[in-house]
């Protein structure tokens, strides 16, 4: 359930970033005879699933090896990273004509401060509370 939540957080912060048009991130929407927002929903839903699956093996591995790098930077390293991994998801996708475009790397780390900032308001929001 929680990987669900966390991809459709995932695929409403890429949306907030596709309407910044500074950023030149964009979602191009898989071509299906549906009605005209479902491929849109679709293809962020997809994207917003790779880049979590990016995020959880490739970013996970990435973090490990660069840990000298957390520490000397004060974790500073982390925002070029998710830049790097949502890259990286754009890049997969780009294979198929459809889904994510980051036209330039340091927009994509501007696109990724973005989308880590809005999931971690969602993340409070949506944090399970204690009992106590």
């Amino acid at each position: 359930m929680r990987f669900i939540i966390r991809v459709v957080v995932n695929a409403f912060a890429i949306w907030v970033v596709t309407l910044i048009p500074a950023l030149t991130v964009s979602v191009l929407p898989i071509q299906v005879d549906w009605s005209e927002p479902l491929p849109q929903i679709v293809t962020l839903l997809i994207v917003a699933a790779i880049f979590a699956i990016v995020n959880s093996i490739i970013g996970t591995v990435i973090k490990i090896v660069a840990f000298p790098l957390y520490i000397l930077t004060l974790g500073l390293i982390s925002i070029v990273i998710n830049g790097l991994l949502l890259w990286i998801t754009a890049w997969l996708t780009h294979w198929w004509n459809w889904g994510l475009r980051v036209e330039d790397f340091w927009w994509g780390v501007l696109a990724a401060v973005i989308i880590s900032l809005i999931n971690w308001f969602f993340g409070i929001i949506l944090r399970p509370q204690r009992k106590r």
